[in-house]
């Protein structure tokens, strides 16, 4: 009986709230309005992590790290794909860093700017589980990851030190959210995959809104400009020269 009046009572009290939340509307009329839903999701995603060498010795000591996003040619469900380019590609070649290194793998048929909430739930994950100092996080990506790249971090500045998009382009409209952003663009002028007009719009748009973003075109490179920027040491120094707490507020 009394688990009978307590249904009885919670169903009388949800049918008032859809009342209350609600308004009568009238044919030929229009009448405010609202809605209200709670979603629970699951997202995951596969990944190569790389720790660097001397993790773990200091107990105390955090480590920066990067998040690397690959080309539209590596989705799937292979990891090994995920070599083909990039820091892991070095990696798989025996290069060590002084970053972790998180490399997640697109899902075939799906493109990174569609992965938003799997990729910012990734970063908390590894953040809670590893020696991640969140003061140095960053992003990079080419061609697709170049375009997750944008689109990540002009949903979530407030996560990443600096970012490097590689032959990829954003959105103009979001230029505002990454003007306290270390931002390092890289295009190859002959590019026929993505026009280089793409770089060039977003950091300038992000400089027209009172950021510092710069942007490196490579006169010879085709789609390829990947490859010579992850060999720039200037790369990686330039990275652990930002951090989240020396943004100007």
């Amino acid at each position: 009986m009394r688990k009978e009046f307590i249904g009885l009572v919670i169903c009388i009290w949800l049918t008032g709230c859809a009342a209350m939340g609600s308004k009568e509307v009238k044919p030929g009329k229009q009448r405010p309005q609202s809605f209200s839903k709670k979603i629970t999701m699951t997202v995951d995603c596969n990944y190569l992590l790389y720790l660097p060498v001397d993790y773990g010795k200091d107990a105390k000591k955090k480590w920066p790290m990067i998040m690397f996003l690959h080309g539209a040619g590596e989705r799937g469900n292979n990891l090994n794909l995920v070599t083909k380019h990039g820091p892991p590609k070095m990696i798989a070649r025996g290069k060590n860093f002084e970053f972790i290194i998180v490399s997640p793998q697109c899902p075939d048929n799906i493109w990174w700017p569609e992965q938003a909430d799997v990729l910012i739930n990734l970063l908390d994950d590894v953040e809670a589980r590893y020696k991640v100092d969140t003061d140095r996080v960053y992003l990079t990506g080419l061609s697709m990851g170049g375009f997750g790249t944008w689109m990540l971090a002009s949903r979530f500045p407030q996560r990443f030190a600096a970012i490097a998009p590689i032959c990829g382009g954003g959105e103009r409209y979001a230029a505002n959210h990454l003007k306290n952003v270390g931002v390092w663009a890289f295009h190859g002028e002959k590019d026929k995959v993505v026009s280089v007009e793409k770089s060039k719009e977003m950091v300038e748009a992000i400089n027209a809104c009172g950021g510092n973003a710069k942007l490196t075109i490579y006169p010879d490179a085709e789609h390829d400009s990947w490859t010579q920027t992850y060999n720039k040491p200037e790369l990686y120094e330039w990275f652990l020269s930002h951090r989240i707490s020396d943004r100007k507020k």
